[in-house]
């Protein structure tokens, strides 16, 4: 090794070497693959993830019930009538009038069905002052929310002539127009912005238009490729909107970095002298190596989610595996081409004002000062970084994680939040209710009708619910959907505990002794318990399998137990702290106010996992570039602490240009209105700047330094083990350095 040897080994070496000597037919290839899958996958159709398919247990057996019968649920809406001060009730004439009115005005719209007086189905509040008219939408539910408005306009032209009473629409499709007209451009918008956003900092990091468009053209092209495939594999695992916005977001950042990684090495290639072939050959055998390496590792760390045995977690996994797949293979295949058709016309479009940066040494002086007084006290720096991102990690191990209420996901920006807040404490867990679905062999046979009306009594009697419950019949399809409020409302721990009341006592004492008779208990609360049920189960093995097989997989990639065993830990002490800095700020609103968070109080349920996955998956881009960059420095014949200082200074640069675009594109969801999204940018954000600063910049280097020689260790009974290390670039040896005086390194 390092012994001038034009021929390298390696996947990334040889399709970098093939690309570069075949450039227009790697680039043609590329090219037709990305049109060929976006073509396929239009032509193929998308298919999203359903309800049944969503989650097990009895949500998921309720929603298979339904679908099984070919009943479609129709949109439900609700208005509330509630009197503004104690002076009027629901019998007065003023208040009848406004109920009447409501109705008449609904159905006049033509867009309703069902519309239901509350003197008819009791929903008339204990204390009289208010009232709910139900009725459902036509058509399409999932569309619902684009033929709401007339109605809404129907019902709010009603509030102008009744100023002593509050006449206010909530329910799924309302709710559905009103989020996409509040949060729908927010997201697109956030979305857009990431592409300028990243190409901004490149031009920053490359001083020249055409270097800082290849990295983004590159992320672009794989992303589109990827939504083409997605249609595809979406008919063996349905696909999602949500995991087409995560994958545009992991998508956009390891294209952007895997892009950046490998230009930025061949131009300090080129810098130091080599000529154009030379420094493509030693950029693929480096830098593209480390791309392959870090890319299967976070395929691998997205692969975790497909053991959640949550659909959408599924889908999103999957959809992130395969953009990181795509982006990785055209790292080390359409780039090299890319690079080698333009030659020196990468530096084309300079932009003024903006030194030219190589990537070498010159780049790095912040960090060389750091490195410096890292490598002079390595024990110090290890007791002050360690401490430091554990006392950040601390407030996670008081975690509160809950499905956000809407009060807590939007705050009180919208209206329709403090409609949702007041039918909850005018009508407990009315606008939110448990459905039971009752598949009997005869619905309307006599043991069953009995055991419905018990059952409707008894939720009410076991305090499960203060009603009133509702029972609609599907005479045809032998199915009853009944409909209980639960005691609690948005309460979500005394909600739940009315549930168990249901699925324990109640429905075993009366549906339950009907032979023949299934009734599995949905309903967003359900849905919610089922949910955190089946996270909380699924922890153990998605975090195993991440762990142990990027623990393999930086083995085998390195030869060497002792990295392989600090790249875990110190990934986890990067995981933690992200973790710690989202309880300070979400749930103890330490800070809260700098990001709009007040009054959260929790951390959504899905997030702790998500970020696991993710984060690990991620940090591993620049722990495998920087390591890779050492043990190439050592390999060579430097000594530990000098190669650890060759390889942190000079992956500094590009290191941080790609830590500034992840965390800039990641902090732009962290804007938006939504808690989860911005949990979700806040806590990504924080991670990754962490990582490449404190993590690589401080830990990594200390903790090697203090290791010396046994960073190389490998013991004799793994050597059987698969060689998967590090393809040499053809450079002339360097002298050993006499800081270590070590054995010869078995590589």
């Amino acid at each position: 090794m390092g012994n001038g040897d034009a021929r390298v080994r390696g996947l990334a070496a040889r399709a970098g070497g093939w690309s570069a000597r075949h450039r227009w037919a790697a680039v043609g290839i590329w090219v037709l693959f990305v049109v060929l899958a976006t073509v396929l996958g239009s032509a193929a159709g998308r298919v999203d993830v359903e309800d049944s398919e969503q989650l097990k247990g009895e949500t998921s057996t309720a929603a298979g019930i339904i679908e099984e019968a070919g009943i479609e649920e129709p949109a439900s809406e609700t208005v509330l009538v509630q009197a503004k001060d104690d002076g009027l009730t629901s019998t007065d004439a003023d208040f009848r009038s406004a109920v009447s009115a409501v109705m008449t005005a609904v159905e006049r719209t033509g867009e309703v069905t069902d519309v239901t007086s509350p003197y008819d189905s009791g929903t008339v509040s204990e204390d009289g002052r208010s009232a709910l008219v139900q009725f459902d939408v036509r058509g399409d539910p999932r569309t619902a929310g684009e033929r709401i408005e007339p109605v809404l306009e129907a019902v709010a032209d009603v509030q102008k002539e009744h100023d002593s009473l509050r006449i206010e629409e909530i329910g799924g499709a309302s709710m559905m127009k009103t989020f996409d007209d509040a949060f729908g451009d927010d997201f697109k918008k956030a979305e857009y912005s990431a592409v300028p956003v990243a190409l901004g900092i490149l031009l920053i990091a490359f001083s020249a238009l055409v270097a800082a468009l290849l990295p983004v053209a590159l992320a672009i092209t794989a992303i589109v490729a990827t939504m083409g495939l997605m249609g595809l594999v979406s008919h063996l695992q349905p696909m999602s909107d949500t995991a087409n916005s995560v994958m545009l977001l992991v998508g956009l950042a390891v294209g952007v970095d895997y892009c950046l990684f490998y230009l930025r090495r061949e131009r300090e290639e080129r810098a130091a002298g080599r000529d154009a072939r030379t420094a493509l050959r030693i950029a693929a055998a480096t830098s593209g190596r480390a791309i392959v390496v870090s890319g299967v590792t976070v395929c691998v760390a997205m692969a975790g989610m497909l053991f959640t045995g949550i659909a959408e977690f599924e889908a999103m996994g999957l959809a992130s595996l395969m953009v990181v797949a795509v982006a990785m293979v055209g790292s080390v295949t359409v780039l090299p081409a890319l690079l080698s058709l333009l030659g020196e016309r990468v530096e084309k479009g300079r932009v003024p004002f903006l030194r030219r940066r190589t990537g070498g040494r010159n780049d790095s002086r912040f960090w060389s000062a750091v490195l410096k007084r890292v490598l002079a006290r390595p024990v110090l720096s290890v007791v002050v970084a360690t401490g430091a991102l554990l006392a950040v990690a601390a407030p996670a191990l008081g975690m509160k994680t809950e499905n956000l209420t809407l009060d807590q996901e939007f705050g009180d920006s919208l209206p329709i939040v403090q409609t949702y807040n007041r039918v909850n404490e005018a009508f407990p867990g009315g606008s939110e209710p448990a459905e039971v679905v009752v598949k009997a062999d005869d619905i309307n046979a006599p043991e069953v009708k009995a055991a419905l009306a018990d059952f409707r009594e008894q939720a009410v009697g076991s305090g499960a619910s203060r009603g009133p419950v509702e029972i609609k019949l599907h005479d045809q399809q032998n199915l009853a959907f009944v409909y209980v409020p639960l005691v609690g409302g948005s309460d979500q721990d005394a909600a739940g505990a009315s549930l168990e009341k249901l699925r324990d006592e109640v429905r075993p004492a009366t549906l339950g002794k009907v032979d023949g008779v299934e009734a599995p208990i949905t309903g967003q609360v359900a849905g919610n318990k089922d949910f955190n049920d089946q996270l909380v189960g699924s922890v153990v093995p998605v975090f195993a399998f991440v762990v142990v097989f990027a623990f393999l997989l930086m083995l085998l990639s390195f030869r060497s137990l002792t990295i392989a065993v600090t790249s875990i830990v110190l990934n986890l002490l990067s995981v933690g702290a992200a973790y710690g800095i989202l309880v300070a700020v979400f749930q103890h609103g330490w800070g809260a106010s700098l990001v709009g968070a007040e009054g959260v109080g929790a951390i959504i349920t899905w997030l702790p996992l998500f970020l696991f996955v993710i984060l690990f998956g991620l940090s591993m881009d620049y722990h495998v570039f920087v390591v890779s960059r050492i043990r190439e420095a050592r390999t060579r014949g430097l000594g530990t602490r000098d190669a650890i200082r060759h390889g942190v200074v000079t992956t500094a640069g590009v290191v941080t240009s790609a830590a500034v675009i992840m965390v800039a594109v990641f902090a732009i969801f962290g804007t938006l209105s939504m808690q989860s999204m911005k949990q979700m940018g806040v806590g990504l954000a924080a991670a990754v700047l962490i990582d490449a600063t404190v993590i690589r910049g401080v830990l990594l280097p200390a903790v090697m330094a203090l290791l010396g020689e046994r960073n190389w260790y490998f013991p004799k009974w793994l050597h059987r083990l698969p060689d998967l290390t590090h393809d040499e670039a053809p450079a002339a040896a360097t002298p050993r350095t006499r800081d270590d005086e070590p054995e010869k390194v078995p590589v």
